[in-house]
């Protein structure tokens, strides 16, 4: 059987692609390959400071692709991260970026967090957000 013949794994490419582009467009960038480095920083670092249970529910809405993306490295039986101020979150962006001094950290999240709210249910998005400090709420779209 030919893979490609895999509607799923059709479909998962697809979406995958449409949020690396998206986070292209978000950020004014040409490489998909900076995009795609960009939304897997975001996402392990939100992922690292949510709960288990809602760690996990945020993945159910991820596409296939990106969820496995999103659960790479993952250690479940970790303590969260308390970033305890909002530098300290987006250094952990910066620090995805080794010598490329251009990527700004905080416009980054924005601009995930905007393509995340356009795939993401509006129930999940307040339920992550109620998980956060206060300060990092401030990047979720309005």
């Amino acid at each position: 059987m030919n893979a490609s013949a895999i509607a799923a794994f059709e479909s998962t490419v697809q979406k995958s692609n449409e949020w690396v582009n998206e986070v292209m467009d978000e950020m004014c960038w040409d490489d998909p390959q900076r995009a795609y480095h960009g939304l897997r920083a975001v996402l392990h670092t939100l992922r690292d400071r949510l709960p288990l249970a809602e760690a996990v529910d945020l993945s159910s809405q991820l596409p296939m692709l990106v969820r496995g993306v999103y659960f790479e490295g993952w250690r479940p039986n970790r303590t969260v991260r308390p970033d305890r101020t909002k530098e300290e979150f987006l250094q952990h962006i910066f620090d995805a970026f080794p010598g490329d001094f251009e990527v700004d950290p905080e416009e980054l999240v924005w601009a995930v967090f905007r393509v995340m709210a356009r795939h993401i249910t509006k129930g999940e998005i307040d339920d992550i957000k109620a998980t956060l400090p206060v300060k990092f709420r401030e990047f979720w779209p309005a």
